[in-house]
Parts: structure tokens; sequence; C-alpha cells
């Protein structure tokens, strides 16, 4: 048995008994408390409050051009919100997760977790239609409703939601937290990085780490749904691997079609040439033990040269009682 850490990176033998978190009371009144945070940014954004004049002032202090040293690194930084980067290389991690633990919940999670993200933040987006701050015509005013779609901030809530992932999946309570705070960490960072970029408002990037949250604390009353499209998929497979397990044996049908077989009969009748009879489909004895193909088949009839009119040998005997002439 291998002791070493590479020993970790095997494939366990049996799945292991994994803890699916539940809709708990605290989960509850973090998601309680999440919604009515995401509901008064929305309304503060709507009715121009004083949120809206701090996205503006921040907005006109252009912090792209008080620290111009950070915009290479912050660049190359705010890629770890980006669905599609972000998306590869948890999936790769999750994958192989699923494969050494003989399980497809963590990537089922993955899957239904952007599915929400894409369906919830995109119906905001579109619907308010707010433009960005490079965009903004009007000092002051919320720039809604003009086609746009920076609120919220997907880079900020895609960041809580694909990092998160990994903590929400963990399997040990010490893993959970160092995940979180990794999470958290790397969450925040890009969404002050877009304000910094000056790609997004400061209300954008909150109602985006709302956005976020709310999907990983809602993600428990989806596990009763991963469940049973886990075992609809493992299903299926199994399925498939019996078919092609009995494949190969399977028996011929009565009446199908049967293998050629070739039966050659020669005659040696002298003066002619050999004769081969082929039957398809294999012999089937008849009531006279010949097989049916053969019954089929009219026999060669023996004839026999028909006698000259006069003559020869074949007329012996009736020259032989004819009198003689002469004397």
């Amino acid at each position: 048995m291998r002791t070493d850490i590479f020993a970790r990176l095997d494939r366990e033998p049996e799945p292991p008994k994994i803890e699916i978190p539940r809709m708990s009371r605290t989960r509850l009144a973090l998601f309680g408390g999440t919604s009515a945070f995401y509901l008064a940014i929305v309304v503060a954004v709507l009715a121009s409050t004083w949120l809206v004049l701090i996205d503006w002032k921040v907005m006109l202090f252009r912090p792209y051009q008080q620290w111009p040293e950070l915009h290479p690194y912050l660049d190359y930084f705010v890629v770890l919100g980006q669905r599609g980067p972000t998306a590869v290389m948890v999936a790769a991690w999750l994958g192989w997760r699923s494969w050494r633990q003989h399980t497809l919940r963590p990537l089922l999670v993955l899957g239904v977790s952007l599915l929400l993200l894409n369906a919830t933040v995109g119906a905001v987006k579109i619907g308010l239609g707010r433009l960005g701050p490079h965009y903004a015509t009007r000092i002051g005013s919320p720039e809604l409703f003009a086609g746009g779609d920076i609120f919220p901030s997907g880079h900020t809530a895609n960041a809580v939601v694909t990092w998160g992932i990994l903590a929400y999946l963990a399997t040990t309570p010490k893993t959970r937290r160092y995940l979180s705070a990794l999470s958290a960490t790397v969450s925040l960072g890009v969404g002050l990085t877009t304000v910094y970029l000056g790609t997004h408002w400061l209300s954008d990037v909150l109602l985006g780490w709302a956005a976020g949250l709310l999907i990983l604390l809602g993600l428990p009353w989806c596990e009763p749904l991963i469940g049973r499209a886990e075992a609809w998929i493992l299903g299926r497979r199994e399925q498939w691997r019996a078919r092609r397990r009995l494949a190969p044996s399977l028996p011929v049908a009565t009446g199908g079609p049967r293998p050629a077989l070739v039966i050659r009969q020669r005659t040696a009748a002298p003066g002619k040439p050999e004769r081969e009879t082929v039957t398809a489909g294999g012999p089937r004895p008849g009531p006279t033990g010949r097989s049916t193909a053969q019954l089929a088949q009219p026999r060669a009839r023996n004839s026999r040269p028909e006698r000259p009119p006069g003559g020869g040998s074949g007329n012996r005997h009736a020259s032989a009682s004819r009198p003689t002439s002469g004397g």
C-alpha cells in the first residue's frame, strides 16, 4: 500500500461517503439577508440615491490614472473573473475529482450553478440595461434602460460562484474554511479590479457579490435534482455497457439468415466434366436423407443413346434369326 503523497492521486476503490449540504437555519438566514441586500442595491440605483453619486465620484476619480503602474498586473488578474477561462480550469479540477471518487456530483453542481448564474444575472443585465462608466452620457444619472449590460457585474458574480464551488464541494471543514477564504479574496479582488479599470460602477460590483452569493446559498435546494440526474446518467451508462457485453453472444433468430455452406458434389462419369452443386444456408435433411436444397434440384436422368435404325451391334439377334439365302 502506498503511503506517500502521490497515493492521494490514485483512484479510490469505492465512492466515499460525502455529506451533502442541507438548507440549515443559518444558511436560510444568510439567504434572506443577502436577498434583502440585493433588493436594496437595485432600489437605490433605480431611485438615483446617494449610491449613484458615489458611483460617479469613483468614476471621475479614475483610479487607473492615479496608480497606472498597477494596470498591467490587474489586466491579467481580472481574467480570474471571466466565465470561459475560469469555467475550464475549475471543470478540469472537478472532472478529476469525479473520476477519482466515482461520482458525477462535482461536475453536475458546477453545471447547475453556471446555468443559474447565466439565467439570473443575464436577465437582470438585459432588463435594466445600464451603461458602463466609459459610455456614460449624463453626470449624476444612473444610466439605466439605455441598452447596456453591466449591472450587476458579471465578472464579480462569476468569481463568487466559480471559486466558491470549490469551497461548497469541500469534504472536510478545514478544507472548506481555507477554500472559502480563498474564493472570498479572489472575488473581492476581481470586483475592485473592475472598478479600478473603469469597466464597472461600484454598485455593479456590490450587486454582483450579492448575486453570486445567492446562488451558492441556494444550491442545497438543487441537490435532489442533481442526485436524480446523476442516478439517471449512471443508469444509462450501465445499460449501454450491458448491451455492449451481450451484443457478440446474441443467438441467431429463428428463420434469420444462416451462414453460407458450400457442398461440392463431384461426378465421376467417364468422358464428362465434373459437376459441382452449391447449396447455401446449411444442409437441411429431407425425408430421404437429402437436403432440402438438393431436393429442390431435379435429378439428372441417365439417357441411353438411340439405336440406329438398322445394323450394328445392337441388331445382332435380329440378324441371326433371318434365314440365309444361297445354295
